[in-house]
């Protein structure tokens, strides 16, 4: 699969469309949605996979999507291991379902540093469990929104 860059990504905004942001984990996709302006990546729901590629299709149409920002799991030395792969082949499915842009995000602490601001937050451990995923989704999105600016 080939992953469009961040500048292609751009070319397709309007102020009717949204990217989708998608925290791939080993049971559950957490998922993020920014705003119509492209300024700000929200929480949005976290599925499983099966759930998302039965939903995929309506979401996108639903949503407005025009591109899906996925987090891409390198190393910590930068290097593309295993868990990149699984990425890239669920990103495969997901395209099947819907031709859409993807574009590959590094997404490396985004899950710790989630942790520790729902920690800071006082969040229950029940609590964190529950929302970490889609949090880990808003905060790789917010990421890529920001390098747009910049």
């Amino acid at each position: 699969m080939e992953f469009a860059s961040s500048s292609a990504i751009q070319v397709l905004k309007n102020s009717k469309n949204r990217l989708l942001g998608i925290d791939h984990g080993e049971k559950h996709v957490g998922l993020s949605l920014c705003d119509l302006t492209w300024t700000i990546a929200s929480p949005f729901k976290v599925l499983s996979k099966s759930e998302l590629l039965q939903q995929f299709q309506k979401l996108i149409t639903q949503e407005n999507i025009v591109a899906v920002v996925i987090g891409w799991p390198v190393n910590m030395n930068g290097t593309v291991g295993p868990q990149c792969e699984k990425v890239e082949q669920f990103s495969e499915k997901l395209t099947k379902v819907c031709n859409i842009h993807f574009c590959a995000w590094d997404e490396r602490l985004s899950t710790m540093a989630v942790h520790r601001t729902m920690i800071e937050a006082d969040l229950s451990r029940k609590r964190q469990r529950e929302v970490v995923d889609k949090m880990a989704a808003a905060y790789m999105l917010q990421g890529f929104l920001e390098s747009l600016r910049s």
